[in-house]
């Protein structure tokens, strides 16, 4: 029975690998300014809490940067910052109701100041995301380096990290809450026992 657990969930967090590769995808070959490769680690973490969901972020941004944007493996620090602190805020009535958004803000800050330290020291504010263009014209309106990419970062992180949420939060309400107990091994704990009851 617990090897079956084992190979459900590892199921699961594969799939949740594939969401944020698929994402990841679109929203760089859509040149958009978020970058939808969270969805998956935001799922994870919220369900299976923070140990969890660091581990999509990892297997999507491997995988991504080998297959066809090597930016994703220098960024794989937010992802595992993101499975972090969804897992833990998902256990909590941060990111339900009108505090949602503010649960939503402390997902985001800390996966922030990573991504904005890993842009703005290793690439100048520039990747492949479509945010750089913003940093860009930034930077020609004579804005410092460092203040253009956290300005773009936290506005397009936090638009990004809000949709993740958004979408997680639609999922768990379709799922069967008996699915959700099963997957946790049979333990309900957080705001997901009320949320489905």
């Amino acid at each position: 029975m617990n090897k079956k657990m084992t190979s459900y969930k590892l199921t699961i967090v594969a799939l949740a690998a594939v969401m944020n590769i698929l994402g990841g995808h679109l929203a760089l070959a859509l040149k958009l300014p978020i970058y939808l490769d969270s969805i998956g680690t935001v799922l994870i973490g919220a369900i299976l809490g923070p140990v969890y969901g660091i581990i999509p972020g990892l297997l999507s941004g491997l995988i991504t940067g080998v297959t066809g944007d090597i930016y994703s493996i220098y960024f794989m620090p937010v992802q595992l910052v993101t499975g972090i602190m969804t897992g833990i805020l998902f256990r909590t009535a941060w990111v339900k109701g009108k505090k949602m958004p503010l649960g939503v803000l402390a997902i985001t800050l800390p996966g922030t100041f990573v991504s904005a330290s890993i842009s703005a020291i290793l690439f100048g504010g520039v990747t492949s995301s479509g945010s750089s263009m913003i940093v860009f014209v930034l930077r020609k309106l004579g804005v410092s380096m460092t203040a253009s990419v956290f300005a773009v970062q936290i506005i397009t992180d936090y638009a990004d990290r809000f949709l993740a949420v958004a979408i997680v939060a639609v999922i768990l309400i379709s799922v069967p809450r008996e699915m959700i107990v099963n997957l946790r091994g049979g333990k309900e704990n957080g705001s997901l026992q009320q949320d489905n009851e």
